[in-house]
């Protein structure tokens, strides 16, 4: 590629202004990225911009974050690779902190909890609407299609995420290339290391949003999956309401969703929770986008690789889909939350912005607990 160098110091101000006013999620995050980076100033041309959007998309990780890395790193180095990275997502780590800390000081008032009543419905449309949208992208065959529907009933019978993921990749790479025997060797070791519980701590904390970070494909709304498959079902540190109220803040906040996870942490473990997992959550997609700079042109070629990469992108969906059900079960009980998931499902489907729609469902909330 050909781009002309940009200072550290101007990355740094213009993807910290991004992380405080990008709302509406990693597409919305995109098309900001284009218009600023491409548009307005000219820094890349269009048909680079789409090629660095290429590489984030075959890396595991948030992608818009690992967007905002790629194009740090390709006009300004590793300073500014570490400039934009860490201005994208640093008002998003501060706000859901700053939410956590908010929230165990006032989820048990009456008020507080009206709220959440109404932005919880909220958030199972704002999901159920982005995995539709997902779907249609991700599967582009009827085998991807029953891939993702086995992953969902993987997920509903307690399989470990990163096991589903896995396999359905190997799977999917072993119908399009020869290569697959060689990565299925691979496969014993995380499958072993998804199944292992972990007691509460920092290390553990730190460690199992470390692991997610490192392996999560896909939109980030999956880390929905290995939220409640490691941290609800199988450790017990958040309820499922807590986790709807982790989403409803990453939803309410700009910048990357991945921020949900220092939302968790703070519940968890007060600030040191909420840095440590915000450190093992981000920590991959720093260090996956410096190294990655020869590989990724070897991975595009790949066949294999790319039914990997399909296999596992219809997993995620499929798992999406397994969570999206549990939730839906344990706050769509009553028909005002049925009503109010219906109406922000169909402000969805016609254009409204989600950022809008959550605090209109803590208003409705408020309301209606009157």
């Amino acid at each position: 590629m050909r781009t002309k160098s940009v200072s550290a110091a101007e990355l740094a101000v213009l993807f910290l202004r991004l992380g405080f006013t990008a709302f509406g999620g990693p597409a919305a995050h995109i098309a900001v990225f284009e218009e600023e980076i491409v548009r307005r100033r000219a820094w890349l041309a269009r048909e680079d911009f789409i090629d660095l959007l290429g590489a984030a998309n075959l890396l595991p990780g948030p992608t818009s974050t690992e967007l905002a890395l790629f194009i740090g790193r390709e006009l300004g180095g590793l300073p500014g690779l570490l400039a934009a990275g860490v201005g994208f997502t640093a008002p998003a780590v501060a706000l859901s902190a700053l939410c956590a800390w908010a929230y165990l000081r006032g989820a048990g008032l009456p008020a507080a909890q009206a709220a959440l009543s109404g932005v919880k419905p909220v958030v199972v449309a704002v999901v159920a609407q982005a995995l539709w949208r997902l779907s249609r992208t991700a599967l582009k065959t009827v085998p991807l299609a029953g891939l993702a529907a086995a992953a969902a009933c993987a997920a509903l019978a307690g399989a470990p995420p990163l096991a589903v993921l896995i396999a359905a990749g190997l799977l999917a790479a072993t119908l399009s290339g020869p290569r697959a025997p060689s990565l299925a060797a691979a496969a014993p070791l995380p499958l072993a290391a998804a199944a292992a519980p972990a007691p509460l701590g920092l290390g553990p904390l730190f460690f199992f949003f470390l692991k997610t970070g490192a392996v999560l494909f896909g939109s980030g709304y999956v880390l929905l999956a290995f939220l409640e498959d490691g941290l609800v079902a199988h450790r017990g540190w958040l309820t499922s309401a807590q986790l709807l109220d982790a989403v409803a803040v990453g939803q309410l906040t700009p910048g990357p969703v991945f921020s949900t996870a220092t939302f968790v942490g703070y519940l968890v473990d007060g600030g040191a929770g909420a840095a440590a997992a915000t450190l093992g959550i981000f920590l991959p997609a720093f260090v996956l986008v410096a190294a990655s700079g020869p590989l990724l042109p070897r991975l595009r070629a790949s066949t294999t690789a790319g039914g990997f990469l399909d296999g596992v992108n219809a997993a995620s969906l499929g798992l999406l889909l397994g969570v999206l059900l549990t939730l839906g079960r344990s706050c769509l009980g009553s028909p005002t939350a049925l009503g109010v998931g219906a109406v922000a499902l169909l402000l969805l489907a016609r254009g409204v912005n989600a950022a809008l729609l959550v605090p209109a469902g803590a208003a409705a909330g408020l309301f209606l607990g009157r």
